[in-house]
């Protein structure tokens, strides 16, 4: 009886301090989404469907931006040493000046008394288009002697096609600072711009740094890629009659080497070019005149010196390539 009681007084005085604690302590639930979020979302959602993403903005017009510091910021990050006002030139372009010019006509501010005192990149421009497709012809017939002058210009116009010089001039942020009347820039502003550039480069530091730039950035853009991808060629046995002519080698003659499954949907055949009695090339084909051609291809390739087993191109730094002659004079 006594215990009973005690065991009771004790409950309810542990219920008071429990119930004193809990007065000092404000629990609140946590939910993992507010109350709110679902609505919200679902009408964001039926917006952007409805009206679409917002458009671009330039990065000119957003916060925390400086032009003069990124104008720096470029050519520390490319590592090359640019006139700042050359270079500030080289991204403005005409469209730009017309758009501005004609924004103060419709703000009532005359020529006169607030003229631009801007100065577009088309010299600019076109001092380094023709230093660019100049470099690159004098690179390719170093790199291959044997290609003749039409295979020089289809790499040539490869590397200095829009596509390209569009994909180049994004990757280095070109876009960013290019001063145009539209955004995103179109293609044909952008490849200009990257033009202006390598003139700025090339009165900044020289024709020798502006090789240096052009070599690091658009030779490398060959990469991976087959002399047939750039240059189209209709008639490759023709072709390679003609060079053998040249070389004065007999004219090679097609062989059948093996086939596989002749009798099938997908047969697959290897076709053999011999030129006295020697193998020039193989290719396989899915029909014997496919196979011919592509065993031309494989011809042309060896003769030109631009074979998938080739010796990679050379784009270590000139230091680098000056130090083996160095330490073997020093041996």
């Amino acid at each position: 009886m006594a215990s009973g009681y005690l065991l009771n007084r004790g409950a309810f005085t542990l219920g008071i301090h429990c119930q004193r604690v809990c007065r000092n302590i404000s629990l609140s639930q946590v939910r993992e989404k507010k109350r709110w979020m679902k609505a919200y979302t679902y009408l964001m959602a039926k917006k952007l469907k409805l009206e679409g993403p917002p458009p671009p903005t330039p990065r000119s017009q957003q916060p925390h931006w400086d032009y003069h510091a990124e104008i720096q910021a470029f050519t520390h990050r490319l590592h090359e040493n640019f006139s700042l006002e050359l270079l500030k030139t080289a991204f403005i372009n005409p469209c730009y000046l017309q758009m501005e010019q004609e924004k103060r006509k419709g703000l009532g501010v005359e020529s006169e008394t607030a003229a631009l005192v801007l100065k577009d990149n088309v010299q600019l421009s076109k001092k380094g288009s023709a230093f660019t497709e100049s470099f690159l012809i004098d690179w390719c017939r170093a790199s291959f002697p044997s290609l003749p002058a039409i295979g020089v210009e289809s790499i040539v116009g490869h590397l200095t096609s829009p596509a390209v010089i569009t994909y180049v001039a994004r990757n280095l942020g070109i876009e960013d600072l290019t001063m145009s009347a539209e955004f995103p820039v179109p293609d044909d502003v952008l490849c200009s711009t990257f033009m202006a550039v390598i003139g700025a480069l090339q009165e900044s530091s020289g024709a020798e740094r502006t090789g240096l730039f052009l070599r690091d950035f658009l030779v490398t853009q060959l990469i991976g890629k087959d002399i047939f991808d750039m240059w189209t060629v209709v008639n490759p046995m023709g072709l390679l009659v003609e060079e053998l002519t040249k070389r004065k080698i007999p004219l090679p003659e097609p062989r059948l080497i093996r086939s596989a499954g002749a009798s099938t949907v997908l047969p697959l055949y290897f076709v053999g070019l011999y030129s006295d009695k020697k193998l020039l090339a193989q290719g396989p084909g899915e029909t014997l005149a496919a196979a011919e051609e592509e065993a031309a291809r494989v011809a042309l390739r060896k003769l030109y010196g631009y074979t998938e087993n080739r010796r990679p191109f050379d784009f270590s730094p000139q230091q680098q390539q000056q130090q083996p002659f160095i330490q073997s004079a020093s041996n």
